[in-house]
């Protein structure tokens, strides 16, 4: 197995056991609070990250997302000032932070339709969600280029 293909089966293994964690839980009031659990372990950005620059458009809360690395590595890090944003991008992050930029575009979040968080998101969730993964798209294209 390639390095390349390696990554790949790395991402679908994290997408795979997101699936089956949310699996394990009963309704969907546990499935939001461990999301906001998720949440709560997100590091928090530096105040100087938290800027204009910085700030996801498409949500209606507020997501910063910074990106540093290159293209072996692209690191994503994310803040929202609402609680479920947050479990979203910690969820996110799990799956594409510290990936080739090569592997973020070469793999869908499939792990959302899977444990059926489209259904379960509002359409300005959804948006948001579907903004920040345009978002870490676009840093790992940046890299390539």
């Amino acid at each position: 197995m390639s390095a390349a293909e390696a990554e790949l089966q790395a991402i679908d293994d994290t997408q795979q056991q997101i699936v089956d964690d949310f699996t394990l839980l009963g309704d969907w009031s546990e499935r939001y609070q461990y999301l906001i659990d998720l949440g709560r372990q997100l590091a928090k950005l530096a105040p100087e990250d938290c800027v204009e620059q910085n700030l996801l458009h498409g949500c209606q809360s507020q997501v910063w997302v910074v990106a540093s690395g290159d293209a072996d590595a692209v690191e994503i890090r994310a803040q929202s000032d609402a609680a479920i944003v947050s479990g979203l991008i910690a969820l996110m992050l799990k799956v594409y932070s510290g990936r080739s930029a090569a592997a973020i575009l070469a793999s869908e979040p499939r792990f959302i339709d899977q444990i059926g968080l489209h259904k379960h998101l509002s359409a300005t969730r959804n948006n948001g969600l579907a903004a920040l993964y345009q978002r870490i798209r676009a840093e790992a294209a940046a890299r390539i280029a």
